[in-house]
């Protein structure tokens, strides 16, 4: 392509657009050649960045682009409506998208982990080569119960949310190697089987259920909700359909990554009920209803919203304008 000559052929439309972009108000029509203006200039922001995207002329259009986004996106809505729409459509649409592989997951994991668990009970040996038998003890005793209440609860549940929610995120943004999701959850699994097959060899695994449980339920799930993410976004790359692999990355990465962002909130609800309810004075039941209630409560918000929200086409992608014009296939 000859950028030059392109450039004089389209920069008339692009000097209008700017124009139409500076205007306080609008006419009808003028608003429908706005938007018309806008949606050619960005195929031609798209031609150009294929071929060219590191030069001046690309720079120019993408800042007039983001000019006449900024003026008819500026007044389409305002915040409290996005955070509204955020809440009761893309984020359970997302949850809801990756459902069934967030059960196979949790499946796996759990399964992994009682077996892990049950060679750990059943071995002696293994429980020799993980320390001496001061050490085992003084953790089955009290050192697996005392670390719910070893630091004050405020600090216990930040630094817990933070860990999380940081684990949850690099699940998702990694899953595209295929390689991280398996790890994290590999290694997750063989670390609670091992800690619960541990208590078990002692006699304490009703203690380890009691204080892993009532936090477990939801901060697990928040796990397997990220790994599903990441490996969504993974087989995106490997089996892109009918798209080209980067249309396919970007899309699935773009609904995905809100899995994410929800997941921050998910994984604060969890943390807090680690640090306020699990070393709490109340009776097991409570507790273990607590941690049972939130899990609910996410797979109701899931299932319930996510499903109205899917049947109407919301996958937690951004919008066309959002995401960007591209340019037709030729």
């Amino acid at each position: 392509m000859d950028l030059d000559a392109f450039v004089a052929v389209h920069q008339d439309d692009w000097r209008r657009l700017d124009d139409l972009a500076r205007r306080r108000r609008l006419s009808g029509a003028e608003t429908d050649e706005f938007l018309s203006l806008y949606e050619r200039v960005s195929t031609h922001l798209s031609m150009v960045r294929s071929i060219e995207p590191d030069t001046l002329v690309s720079a120019d259009l993408s800042a007039r682009v983001s000019r006449a986004r900024t003026r008819f996106t500026g007044t389409r809505g305002n915040f409290l409506e996005d955070v509204a729409v955020f809440f009761s459509a893309t984020l359970p649409a997302a949850f809801y998208r990756v459902r069934w592989l967030t059960l196979a997951l949790g499946t796996a994991f759990c399964a992994l982990a009682v077996a892990f668990g049950l060679w750990t009970a059943s071995s002696p040996e293994v429980v020799k080569a993980m320390g001496s038998d001061e050490m085992i003890r003084a953790y089955v005793d009290h050192e697996f119960v005392d670390y719910y209440s070893a630091n004050p609860a405020a600090s216990f549940a930040g630094a817990v949310w933070t860990n999380n929610a940081l684990i949850a995120a690099l699940c998702v943004a990694f899953g595209v190697t295929g390689l991280y999701v398996p790890f994290v959850l590999y290694q997750n699994a063989v670390g609670v089987g091992m800690a619960g097959g541990i208590m078990a060899a002692y006699g304490e695994l009703d203690t380890f259920f009691l204080y892993i449980l009532p936090h477990g339920f939801m901060e697990l799930t928040a796990v397997f909700i990220a790994a599903a993410a990441g490996l969504r976004i993974f087989w995106a790359w490997v089996s892109p359909g009918n798209r080209t692999r980067a249309a396919a990355l970007a899309a699935e990465g773009r609904a995905l990554i809100t899995v994410a962002l929800g997941l921050v909130l998910v994984l604060l609800v969890s943390g807090v009920v680690e640090a306020f309810v699990t070393p709490s004075a109340l009776p097991h039941w409570a507790r273990m209803g607590i941690g049972l209630a939130v899990l609910a409560g996410y797979w109701t918000y899931t299932l319930v919203l996510g499903r109205r929200a899917a049947a109407a086409g919301v996958t937690g992608d951004l919008g066309q304008y959002d995401a960007g014009a591209s340019a037709p296939a030729a």
